[in-house]
């Protein structure tokens, strides 16, 4: 049996995004890579690997890669601002402002393939009672947007 190739590819696409959707998924596409991290140090401590916060409580882990494969991994609450982010009151405040940033961008949206720069987070946990698992990058004007956004709980990118 023959099937078109366009088929092939869309069904190879649609099994590799619900991968990597919340929940859809085991392997290593589910969740940020395990390069080695530098962790900023402070009194909070992050829970263990694979722990979800406890219910009702919004806690994020934010994994930051610079563009070098060097990577640099926080944990961020609010209200009150807290955790290993170097500045946890300019995180909260930049996800108070632009939350839906933590959303994908649609599929029928147009974006300019204008490069950013190299950098890549993971952001995982919970924001406001909600599941989070954002994957942000700069590769094209909609993706950099999404990124300038969140800068305050992200770095600014593209220097």
């Amino acid at each position: 049996m023959r099937f078109p190739v366009g088929l092939l590819v869309t069904l190879g696409l649609v099994m590799a995004a619900s991968a990597c959707a919340p929940g859809g998924g085991d392997g290593p596409a589910a969740r940020p890579s395990a390069t080695p991290a530098t962790t900023p140090s402070s009194s909070a401590t992050p829970p263990p690997p694979g722990q979800p916060p406890p219910p009702g409580v919004d806690e994020l882990t934010v994994v930051v890669d610079d563009g070098t494969g060097t990577t640099t991994t926080w944990t961020l609450t609010c209200d009150p601002p807290g955790g290993d982010h170097p500045d946890p009151t300019a995180a909260c405040e930049a996800l108070k402002s632009h939350h839906t940033a933590l959303k994908p961008i649609p599929k029928d949206r147009v974006c300019a393939q204008v490069y950013g720069g190299p950098e890549k987070a993971t952001i995982t946990g919970r924001w406001r009672g909600e599941d989070v698992f954002s994957v942000l990058s700069r590769t094209d004007s909609c993706q950099t947007a999404r990124w300038d956004a969140l800068v305050g709980l992200l770095p600014t990118g593209g220097e």
